[in-house]
């Protein structure tokens, strides 16, 4: 079987995943907003900014022109930072329907809207509409592109309301090296991914000011707890959240130097100033941004997410990190399974 895949952004993880579906025989093209990268991957087939290592397929195709990659698609696969999500999707709606085409629409994007507090399949249930697609697809899990990119073992989930739909795009997507598990638990799998990119800043921030490994594993554990707690709250199944999309990505993104929310908490830690840390990374650190939005709705849900208040404090008040540990400390004893 062969589709047609637009892919869009030609980031790391963009570019790794058309690569990766031209190599499953499928059709892609990948569409970015930047000439020179584009002109780059078609004619010396690299993408140095992102993948400085990685030789792409030849047979990949990027393209700036909408019109081009949505010729009789039937995959669109949104692989753009989650705060431009519904700019690009309000732009693409028209186009799709003036092809007549009817895509399955796949985010493989991470974090929550800010302002609205939304998951990225709601933003693109509000802005293309349902009769012109047939379907919206989460694709996450623990994956780094350069893992994927020297073909290290990687396994997803693939979620959707639509069973049959996830199975496809599972059908789609695996191959030897790239294993997808389908999940119906849309919420759950959403959430997890976009919260655990606040914790990895708090994991990356312990490393810098030279914690260890028990510290380490106390953060990561109790983030999981307060993932949970919102998740659930949200409409989420719990055993979501041990899932490949709970603990698996909080693993690979709380532990890896590949980890752009990892690396910029592990430069807080080391006493950078955020803004600096940002225009140095120059790529988009999802976590920053999710961080005010699951603040803000926890204090709406009224869920307790002691340790995602305490990054707030340092991201958006300038609270010292050191201190803000010790706040945490000082909590009142709690039980450790509490879903409210």
């Amino acid at each position: 079987m062969t589709v047609n895949v637009a892919v869009l952004g030609a980031g790391s993880w963009g570019t790794i995943l058309a690569n990766l579906l031209v190599e499953n025989g499928h059709h892609v093209e990948l569409w970015g907003n930047d000439p020179e990268k584009v002109a780059e991957i078609n004619e010396q087939h690299t993408n140095k900014h992102y993948l400085p290592e990685f030789k792409i397929d030849s047979r990949l195709h990027a393209t700036l022109d909408l019109n081009e990659a949505f010729e009789a698609v039937d995959v669109v696969l949104f692989v753009i930072p989650t705060q431009v999500i519904r700019l690009v999707a309000e732009q693409i709606a028209p186009v799709l329907e003036a092809k007549g085409v009817k895509p399955v629409i796949v985010t493989a994007s991470k974090g929550l809207e800010q302002g609205s507090h939304k998951r990225i399949s709601e933003v693109l249930t509000e802005t293309i509409p349902a009769d012109i697609r047939n379907g919206i697809v989460v694709l996450s899990g623990p994956s780094h592109a350069e893992d994927v990119a020297m073909k290290d073992i990687t396994t997803l989930t693939a979620a959707s309301t639509d069973l049959v739909q996830a199975q496809w795009i599972q059908e789609i997507f695996m191959n030897d090296y790239f294993r997808l598990y389908t999940n119906t638990d849309v919420i759950g799998v959403e959430m997890g991914a976009a919260l655990k990119n606040v914790i990895a800043l708090g994991a990356g921030a312990l490393h810098g000011l030279g914690y260890g490994d028990n510290t380490k594993a106390a953060l990561m554990t109790r983030g999981l707890a307060e993932i949970s707690r919102l998740g659930v709250a949200m409409g989420a199944n719990p055993l979501t959240f041990i899932g490949l999309s709970g603990v698996g990505d909080l693993i690979v993104t709380g532990t890896s130097v590949h980890s752009r929310n990892w690396r910029t908490g592990n430069a807080l830690g080391e006493g950078q100033k955020l803004d600096d840390v940002l225009e140095n990374m120059g790529m988009v650190v999802e976590g920053v941004a999710t961080c005010k939005a699951a603040y803000e709705l926890a204090q709406q849900r009224s869920v307790d997410m002691p340790i995602t208040n305490a990054i707030y404090n340092v991201l958006y008040r300038g609270c010292d990190i050191r201190t803000e540990i010790g706040n945490l400390m000082q909590r009142s004893g709690k039980p450790e399974i509490d879903f409210k």
